[in-house]
């Protein structure tokens, strides 16, 4: 810029900056804002005088003309025409209360005087018999007394309904009851011309035009009809007792209320045009009504049936469908208005409402029920499903936020664990909750009356009351059903407690022929009639189990029918139409052997095309029907005995056993392998849980080949070294996750062969070996290994005071130092063996039934399990956790041992459950016994039973209650089978539950339970002692070792294997026995035996010719077991050699053979 520019002289003759025209600009648009607001500011204050002005005026002039009202009131004398009751009562009555009263949302005791005043002389005027002086005849008058007249009834009603939405039911005063019911009157009287007895025959056509466009008016939002009918409802006690009626007028607003609410659905002739007011008016009872929490409930039992009538329910049914996205973003809004309440959605409450006005049973399980009269099940259905859907979708959504929330530590409050409220949930009384609201669905008939119909009747033939999805409108019969019932128990699952879906579950194992029905429908989806089914020779099992009758009496059916309580076992018969006498249920008890020869078929033959890509390959449909199918079958399989499965076969044959395992097995598989989406978690749970009982139950007592239980499809198995890593990644995790956040090995690891699942074992140990040498642990001087000195007589008591409280320091090597009988320290080194003479030797003394720490179970496998009357000793809990770590050091160095355990004890030690029917395995008479109290045709209260187990302690009698108060509890009909099943609990469970504990306490110190988890009862006892088949001489000889001078063509060690392979199987298990100390061969073959079998040459004094017939080597054969080591002399003859072998290992000695 110019120098001489810099300063310029303004025309004011100072010297001034100058300003840039972006700064001009500026300034100029803030002046102009300044301006504007200021204009605004100026119009803003006008409007509020204007508005207080007229507020003031009105109000003025309101106070006014009720001071004149009141006048005229108390100098009227006389009767009124219809036009004058218009003009000079009801026209300064409507203009004064609207001011005073109900713009400010309260009543005054002076406007409730005049309230009072208006609303009886209108009563009384519209009663009146004298045509002329009504204000109802307005109604048949000219034009303009019709639209008169319809204008300030319309202004009543309203006035009306604000009275009854500030009337409080559960606070009531005596003026407030007697201006409410005045006004509640007033509104039905208005309502129902037939209650004016001034209307001429002539006129009744346009009295009932004028009333019908009055229930229009109140049927429409404006009214607010039902939100104030709503509100009032609101106060009133749940539940509602009949048996206290109120003896005021409580009980008329009650009844009018309702009555006004349903006038609407009442209206006749509606033409097209006003169809829709109607629909407008359902819908906004179905908002404002339905949704009420304990609607039916708050009322007095005999309004309930005016809303289940089909006028009523029939078109909320109708409407919920046809309008169900207006209807639902509607009560969503409702919701969202309190988006931190941890109350039930009001969809919920929709829902309940619906199944209690559609069914009419009492809150008692045992109430026989029906359904509504006239009731469209279509419609019924189909709305259930809908408003089961949207609940489940609204309660997901809010735990997601509350988790949300929990994240960022915003509002959550760690003490409020539940979702919902359990003031609002309980109908006050903590006996009765939402839940139970839904009982009508777990009861029989329900399902019962479910099926009938849809036998006679196509349930989706219209097409009009489908959900407007193509999903819905498809579907028929069976499927709508299935849709129902899983839509019912996804919300109880969802709503949290479990034991609320039993009932439910009960109703839908028990109700005759309804699971094989499910099952008829999966098998036509799923298989096509293209699976070969392994042919057995039970094929025929029904006509050896005396299946004589082809169904049940029609009299034993109607029996049955009314005595479903106590009636569950005969219902296993009802499902499949067999008799409950057609066969001695107690006879088959012992017959545990195996379910005949049953043929192998690889595993690519169970591989189901259909389930191949796991539920997202299936239909939506076919989904539902799986998760209601392996819910109910699951919760059946729980209380099914093996009686009724293997020998009666109900309600399944076993060939059909077989492909429902097929199907779950393959299910299953592929959603772990392939992962899920959320929505399929419910459906994969119930089929893992359904799977993993007919695992169990297969483990026991075979029904089908090991084959079907691998992975489908050999070549889409993942490999082993992949299954290993995936297993030790979620076992790691933090928590127990389900079955559906779990990986395939994890959660069916029986999908991988045994032998592959016992490598992967082994190798966790090498990897654990490994982990703990780069840990540095037992690397510290004086920490590599472990000295003790073990007296052979106390080795017992020895290694639990050196051992027991090393905890997993037990991983490390024990070097043990004997000590003979004479008190004198034996010699030798101690490299492997002796610790393995040490471990082998003190589990033969403490698991010996003689020492009194476990005894023989009473079947012929005479298995071990804890003795119960130990308890009474000192440190039996130590002792136990002991042995626990010494089974746990044998698995972790992988020596053998010779006994097994009762498969009800290593169930417990793989932290499962103990069915009914594991007590076969442990007492078979006392199994025999409950069965027989189970299936018992009489009075089970001739037995003379009670809920209580007797013991003998010490020569005491111990009385154990299998239940609080169970002394005082006679078993009977209804009970028997919680007799059976709890007397089963006790001796399965309970009592060897502390036992079970400790011991696991001390084997998990050495043995990740992770790793345990790999295996069933059966396979953990082969991981502990070894298969239970014949010796492979094979494979012995392959990894057998020769010391002292024999090698594998020496004279003698021919002559060896010569004879070892004539021997007898049990025999040779005996000589390995006699060398190993344990009779079964290492599971994965002897290469994995440590130290190797090894034969050691023994110098004998024998002439040459003792080859050929003179006299052979007399000295018989030894062993050193810690070392696995045959000491075998120079036999010259095989019969020689045979000889000595049998008598040595039949002698049942090994060094004193020496």
């Amino acid at each position: 810029m110019n120098e001489s520019r810099k300063n310029q002289v303004s025309l004011r003759g100072a010297s001034a900056k100058e300003i840039t025209r972006d700064a001009l600009l500026d300034r100029v648009n803030q002046e102009r804002e300044l301006r504007n607001y200021a204009r605004r500011a100026k119009a803003a204050a006008l409007l509020i005088q204007r508005t207080w002005r007229r507020h003031h005026a009105t109000e003025s002039a309101a106070l006014l003309l009720r001071e004149e009202w009141e006048m005229m009131m108390r100098r009227r004398s006389g009767s009124l025409t219809g036009v004058q009751m218009s003009v000079e009562i009801l026209r300064p009555f409507l203009f004064f209360i609207e001011y005073l009263c109900v713009r400010l949302g309260k009543i005054g005791s002076r406007d409730r005087e005049c309230m009072m005043s208006c609303f009886r002389i209108v009563l009384e005027d519209v009663t009146s018999k004298d045509p002329c002086k009504s204000f109802c005849s307005m109604t048949v008058g000219s034009i303009e007394e019709r639209r008169l007249w319809f204008y300030q009834s319309k202004k009543l009603i309203s006035v009306c309904l604000f009275v009854l939405s500030l009337f409080d039911y559960s606070r009531p005063r005596a003026e407030d009851i007697v201006l409410t019911s005045t006004a509640m009157h007033l509104s039905v009287i208005l309502t129902d011309p037939k209650g004016w007895n001034h209307i001429p025959l002539d006129g009744k056509k346009d009295a009932n035009a004028a009333v019908k466009n009055l229930i229009k008016f109140a049927g429409s939002k404006r009214s607010r009809l039902y939100d104030c009918i709503r509100k009032f409802i609101l106060t009133l006690e749940t539940p509602f007792s009949s048996k206290d009626l109120p003896k005021d007028d409580r009980f008329v607003i009650i009844a009018s209320a309702i009555t006004l609410s349903l006038r609407p659905f009442h209206l006749t002739n509606i033409d097209i045009n006003e169809k829709a007011t109607m629909e407008s008016a359902i819908q906004q009872y179905c908002i404002s009504m339905l949704t009420i929490p304990w609607f039916p409930q708050r009322l007095p039992a005999i309004l309930v049936p005016a809303l289940r009538h089909k006028s009523v329910l029939s078109p909320c049914l109708r409407n919920l469908l046809i309008l169900k996205e207006k209807i639902l973003e509607e009560i969503s809004e409702m919701d969202q208005l309190k988006i931190t309440s941890r109350k039930m959605p009001h969809v919920g409450w929709a829902l309940a409402n619906v199944v209690c006005l559609a069914t009419e049973s009492g809150m008692s399980s045992a109430d026989l029920g029906k359904f509504t009269e006239s009731l469209d099940y279509s419609s019924y259905l189909h709305v259930v499903i809908l408003l089961a859907e949207n609940l489940l979708v609204s309660l997901e959504n809010s735990t997601q936020r509350k988790m949300k929330n929990k994240e960022i530590g915003v509002d959550y409050d760690p003490s409020a664990e539940s979702f919902l409220d359990m003031d609002e949930t309980t109908c006050g009384s903590p006996n009765l909750s939402y839940l139970d609201l839904f009982r009508p669905i777990s009861q029989q008939w329900h399902l019962k009356e479910l099926l009938a119909f849809e036998k006679s009747v196509s349930i989706c033939e219209n097409d009009s009351l489908s959900l407007g999805n193509p999903e819905y409108s498809s579907k028929q019969g069976l499927l709508l059903i299935t849709y129902y019932y899983s839509c019912i128990l996804q919300l109880f699952s969802a709503l949290g407690p479990v034991i609320k879906s039993f009932s439910v579950l009960n109703m839908l194992s028990f109700t005759p022929g309804f699971l094989p029905r499910l099952w008829g429908e999966l098998e036509k989806s799923l298989f096509h009639d293209n699976i070969p089914i392994a042919n057995t020779n039970l094929a025929s099992s029904n006509t050896l189990t005396g299946d004589r009758s082809g169904g049940i009496s029609g009299r034993r059916q109607k029996s049955l029918s009314k005595e479903t309580s106590n009636k569950w076992v005969n219902m296993l018969h009802k499902i499949t139409g067999r008799s409950p006498t057609e066969n001695d249920p107690i006879d088959s008890v012992n017959d545990q052997t195996s379910i005949g020869h049953i043929e192998e078929h690889p595993s690519e033959e169970w591989d189901i095309e259909s389930l191949r890509q796991g539920p997202e390959g299936i239909s939506k449909d076919i989904s539902r029907l799986l998760l209601l199918f392996c819910s109910s079958y699951s919760h059946l399989l729980l209380i099914l005995d093996d009686i009724e499965f293997y020998d009666k076969q109900v309600p399944f044959t076993l060939e059909q056993q077989r492909k429902i395992t097929s199907m779950l097995n393959t299910l299953a598989y592929n959603s772990l392998s392939r992962g899920i989406s959320p929505r399929y978690r419910v459906l994969l749970d119930s089929a893992v849980r359904c799977l993993h009982l007919l695992y169990e139950r297969n483990s026991r007592r075979q029904f089908c080949h090991h084959s079907l239980w691998l992975a489908p499809g050999k070549n889409n198995r993942m490999p082993i070294a992949v299954a290993a890593r995936t297993h030790e990644v979620f076992s790691a995790a933090d928590g127990a996750p389900s079955p559906s956040e779990g990986s395939a090995i994890t959660t069916m690891p029986h999908i991988f062969p045994f032998e592959e699942r016992v490598k992967m074992f082994r190798d966790f140990i090498s990897m654990d070996k490994v982990s703990r040498r780069l840990a540095g642990e037992g690397t510290v001087p004086g920490s590599r290994s472990i000295e003790i000195v073990v007296r052979r007589d106390h080795i017992f008591e020895d290694g639990l005071r050196q051992l027991n409280s090393l905890g997993s320091r037990l991983k490390s090597s024990i070097h043990v130092s004997f000590v003979s009988d004479s008190g004198l320290p034996e010699a030798g080194l101690d490299y492997g063996g002796l610790s393995k003479e040490f471990l082998t030797d003190l589990s033969k003394v403490a698991f010996s039934p003689e020492y009194g720490l476990f005894y023989q179970t009473s079947t012929v496998d005479r298995h071990l399990i804890p003795n119960t009357s130990a308890r009474l000793l000192d440190n039996i809990m130590g002792m136990f956790e002991f042995l626990g770590r010494i089974v746990g050091k044998a698995l972790y160095e992988g020596i053998l041992l010779d006994f097994y355990f009762s498969h009800v004890f290593v169930q417990k030690l793989l932290g499962r459950y103990n069915f009914l029917d594991e007590l076969s395995t442990l007492d078979p008479e006392l199994y025999r016994n409950l069965m027989y109290v189970k299936h018992y045709d009489g009075d089970v209260r001739d037995l003379v039973l009670d809920f209580t187990v007797t013991e003998e302690s010490l020569g005491k009698r111990l009385v154990i209650e299998l239940k609080p108060g169970g002394k005082d509890i006679c078993v009977t009909n209804d009970n028997k089978l919680q007799y059976v099943h709890a007397m089963a609990d006790y001796k399965l469970n309970r009592q060897i539950l502390p036992f079970s504990s400790a011991f696991l306490r001390g084997l998990t110190d050495l043995i990740s339970p992770s790793w345990l988890k790999l295996f069933n009862a059966c396979e953990f006892n082969q991981l502990l002692s070894g298969g239970n088949h014949d010796i492979d001489v094979d494979d012995l000889k392959k990894h057998t070792q020769y010391t002292g001078g024999y090698s594998e063509g020496s004279r003698t060690i021919k002559l060896f294997w010569e004879v070892f392979a004539g021997l007898e199987p049990k025999e040779r298990c005996m000589l390995l026995k006699f060398v190993t100390s344990c009779s079964r061969a290492p599971l994965l073959g002897f290469k994995h035996l440590h130290p190797a079998f090894t034969i050691h040459k023994v110098n004998c004094d024998t002439p040459l010719w003792a080859s050929f017939g003179g006299p052979d080597v007399d000295r018989l054969p030894s062993a050193s077991t810690c070392y696995n080591t045959l000491k075998l002399p120079t036999y010259k003859r095989s019969s020689t050699l045979r000889a000595k072998l049998l008598y040595a290992i039949n002698s049942n000695a090994g060094f004193e053979l020496s």
